[in-house]
């Protein structure tokens, strides 16, 4: 990653760039692809009052130049304060990434891979196509070990009866 100081109106000191170097090398704990890093320290004087602004552009591949801006009275605080308003940035963006990335994945899952874990799922007709009376699946059921009857009754309409744990029949 390069890294260019500049310094307007300002003399800029060993010190400032160690400090600006030093600031810079946090930004890489994200991992993200970072081309090159601007820093550009000016000195205003603005109604007898000193400041200072500094300026950060920083180029990230597949993505635009993020730019801050931060001013202050003294250099090395608005160095540190543009420095944690470019790690808020970068960390937003790394993770989108990786939020990003993760959906994808999900969503990449081959379905044979799903299907692997679920047992199969056979579809079945109903034994009778007819329709039958509500007490006839009744007395069906009460002859037979299953918990439950589908069936298809007079007014065409799927039903279920199923028996209940207090030995009585409920229908749906």
């Amino acid at each position: 990653m390069n890294l260019s100081i500049v310094g307007k109106q300002l003399e800029l000191t060993d010190a400032l760039k160690s400090y600006v170097e030093n600031a810079k090398d946090s930004l890489t704990k994200y991992n993200l692809d970072i081309i090159s890093t601007r820093c550009v320290l000016s000195a205003d004087e603005k109604n007898g009052k000193k400041g200072f602004s500094v300026e950060f552009a920083i180029n990230l591949a597949h993505k635009n130049t993020i730019v801050i801006k931060q001013k202050d009275k003294d250099v090395y605080a608005a160095i540190d304060l543009a420095i944690e308003r470019a790690k808020k940035v970068l960390r937003r963006h790394h993770d989108k990434i990786t939020t990003y990335n993760t959906k994808e994945e999900i969503d990449d899952t081959p379905i044979s891979a799903v299907a692997d874990d679920v047992e199969e799922i056979i579809p079945m007709r109903l034994d009778s196509y007819k329709p039958i009376e509500i007490e006839e699946a009744l007395n069906e059921l009460k002859e037979s070990s299953k918990q439950f009857l589908v069936f298809i009754d007079m007014d065409d309409k799927m039903r279920i009866i199923y028996k209940r744990s207090d030995d009585k029949y409920g229908l749906y």
